[in-house]
């Protein structure tokens, strides 16, 4: 798996700041640019993250680009609706290589089951292949490509999204690969928005455990790993 920022919001924390001061304020933007300190904007920031004003965090946007993750991770990605993407196209770029997969650790910890894992897409490759040999649109043939397949993908999201996202799918409820790829934007995007995102990630970072029954008890490991990201 390959993240990486592509493009953000230049000065993102500025433009936070700068959007949330103008609700509160008759004076205009240049003039509240110039009053803008570095320690004003930490410290006003802090108060309307506090307060939950969060709608001025959609002014600042992110650009990741990723590769090597897997369909079965994209189909998930694609559920936050607030966000814009750009995928690999399955029907226009056609594999003529062994197209390549996604194995779970789950898999690929037993060589019984990557052996038996490595058989079946090699199988599906070789179907796949023949009847693009003989014709079949790429379009059609790839009905037989499996969620393994990997993927490249281009998604944009603001920082209200982003943190949503984060709470969301850096919890350790969150499948494997998808929490891997979190994790990565959030060490991506932290270093430039520091106040927004400085206590982003699971839920339980800042209170009970959402998930209630279905916690995974590990809230002080969970707490300790988000410190150092």
């Amino acid at each position: 798996m390959k993240v990486a920022l592509l493009q953000h919001t230049p000065e993102p924390e500025l433009t936070i700041a700068l959007a949330a001061r103008l609700c509160y304020s008759q004076v205009g933007i240049d003039a509240l640019k110039e009053k803008l300190s570095g320690a004003d904007i930490k410290n006003f920031l802090d108060k309307i993250m506090s307060l939950g004003h969060q709608s001025v965090l959609e002014h600042a946007s992110f650009t990741f680009g990723i590769e090597g993750i897997s369909r079965v991770t994209s189909h998930q990605l694609v559920r936050h609706r607030v966000a814009s993407y750009s995928q690999q196209s399955q029907r226009y770029v056609s594999h003529k290589e062994q197209f390549a997969v996604v194995t779970p650790p789950s898999i690929a910890d037993n060589p019984e089951f990557v052996e038996r894992f490595q058989a079946q897409v090699a199988a599906l490759h070789a179907a796949y292949a023949e009847l693009v040999n003989a014709g079949v649109p790429a379009e059609d043939a790839r009905y037989l490509l499996p969620n393994a397949t990997e993927t490249k993908i281009i998604v944009t999201m603001n920082g209200r999204e982003l943190l949503h996202f984060f709470t969301v799918r850096c919890c350790e409820r969150a499948q494997w690969e998808i929490r891997a790829m979190a994790i990565e934007m959030l060490k991506l995007v932290r270093p430039l928005a520091p106040t927004v995102f400085g206590k982003a990630g699971p839920g339980c970072l800042a209170g009970p455990c959402p998930e209630g029954p279905f916690c995974c008890g590990k809230m002080a490991e969970v707490r300790e790993f988000f410190k150092g990201v």
